[in-house]
């Protein structure tokens, strides 16, 4: 029998922007429908607005590989602003997906980055947040722009998985529930790829 393809991601972000959160949602929606899966972070020093970066790896069969994550499939910023003092794009191949929050287009990021290969994928996670939520918080969009260009996860089954944490966390807010899958799935049909 042979292995299968282990897909690595891996989430720029900021203290406080639900990076690690994001993580975490995509790896129980992924366990939830039989995947294994890995999700961690790594930061130092915690504080709000601080760089920081999580990361996800899924397979079909029994991941083996236990240490950090340098060349992923997908990368997604949740903070535009890092790529200028960050190179997100670093060990991304040629065929991977770069996944941004961010007004401009996929054309207007590429020049910005110089990136040569890669999809780029963009979204108005923080726009979507504000308006579905009522704080600049993409992780929940980003989740959802991450499903649509991945195709790695079923999206109804990921939004009713991240439904049913979402309860069990704020089972006293359910207008936060219903801000973050409107958020999830408005940005699950505004993820805008590149025109080739």
């Amino acid at each position: 029998m042979s292995k299968s393809k282990v897909i690595e991601i891996r989430w720029h972000g900021r203290g406080g922007q639900g990076a690690k959160t994001a993580a975490l949602l995509f790896a129980d929606a992924a366990m939830s429908l039989g995947k294994y899966i890995q999700a961690f972070p790594e930061y130092g020093p915690e504080r709000m607005g601080a760089p920081v970066q999580s990361f996800n790896r899924l397979a079909d069969d029994p991941i083996t590989v236990h240490c950090g994550i340098t060349d992923p499939q997908i990368v997604l910023v949740l903070d535009p602003t890092l790529m200028a003092t960050v190179d997100v794009a670093q060990g991304l191949p040629k065929d991977g997906k770069l996944i941004v929050n961010t007004s401009k287009t996929p054309q207007e990021i590429r020049k910005e980055i110089n990136l040569k290969a890669a999809q780029i994928f963009t979204v108005n996670a923080s726009g979507i947040a504000q308006e579905k939520i009522g704080r600049n918080i993409p992780n929940t969009p980003m989740l959802g722009a991450l499903v649509k260009v991945s195709g790695l996860l079923d999206f109804n089954e990921m939004i009713k998985n991240t439904e049913d944490k979402l309860k069990k966390k704020f089972a006293h807010k359910p207008e936060i529930i219903k801000g973050n899958l409107e958020a999830i799935k408005t940005a699950h049909d505004q993820v805008k790829g590149e025109k080739r």
